[in-house]
């Protein structure tokens, strides 16, 4: 379900009744709004949640997977695959985790490039439990988030993980009642709307690629496209925007 409002555009996985799993014609109808999204240049962020407080979603429906398989879960096409077309997305991406997130649902999570949850949210890797091994990332990406010790320990038994030890170790960033999740999305969303679209693209790439690099590669990749950059902009809009941030931090203050 896609929703758009004043620069920021909302997808909710609507399967309350399934704990929203992810069942093909759910990840199809998340991939369409994905791509609405990625072509819609009045949209700067982009936040995804699920229906309900119960679950953020519980990852791949098991049971239309008893019955085909885990082929078409398994693509890395973003026209069908949620994860890479999150990945994909050139703006920012706010996961407001709402509920529980498990196993393809927590990898959903992780492709989200800031995390805040309610207080019902708890995060599962049940990969060994269910005997499959993850396909959308979570292997590598979770001991980056959390630390070794602690994604080996999250992987190898399945535990769950509640949302406020989750923000101690950095992997939600914000903890709020159910109620205020929401709210605290959009408030979020609605101060990146105030940087320009193409900056915010530009800046996200800057920082996921070179975090896909070692330390050396990265600052290679941000010399190499902050230069052409920054050579391009004008001293006149800096000290615009210089009078702009100081004329925000005294309306903060105040």
């Amino acid at each position: 379900m896609l929703g758009k409002s004043d620069g920021v555009a909302t997808i909710t996985l609507n399967r309350p009744e399934a704990m929203n799993a992810l069942s093909q014609p759910l990840r199809a109808e998340f991939c369409e709004a994905c791509e609405d999204v990625r072509n819609d240049e009045t949209v700067h962020v982009l936040i995804v949640t699920g229906s309900g407080q119960r679950a953020f979603t519980a990852g791949l429906d098991l049971k239309e997977l008893g019955k085909s398989g885990l082929g078409p879960a398994n693509d890395r096409d973003a026209s069908t695959n949620p994860v890479f077309a999150l990945t994909e997305m050139p703006i920012p991406v706010i996961g407001a985790i709402n509920g529980v997130a498990i196993t393809g649902g927590f990898e959903l999570a992780l492709a989200c490039d800031i995390r805040i949850a309610s207080v019902n949210a708890r995060f599962a890797d049940t990969h060994a439990r269910v005997g499959i091994t993850p396909g959308w990332g979570l292997s590598q990406k979770l001991s980056r988030f959390i630390g070794l010790s602690r994604a080996c320990e999250l992987s190898f038994t399945g535990q769950f993980l509640d949302a406020q030890t989750a923000c101690d170790w950095g992997l939600v960033n914000h903890v709020y009642q159910p109620d205020e999740l929401m709210p605290a999305a959009l408030d979020l969303a609605s101060d990146m709307t105030s940087i320009d679209r193409d900056f915010l693209k530009v800046y996200k790439d800057l920082i996921m690629t070179g975090f896909d690099r070692s330390l050396a590669e990265g600052m290679v990749y941000e010399h190499q496209i902050s230069v052409p950059y920054n050579a391009g902009v004008s001293m006149d809009e800096v000290e615009n925007r210089r009078l702009a941030i100081v004329e925000r931090g005294r309306k903060l203050k105040g």
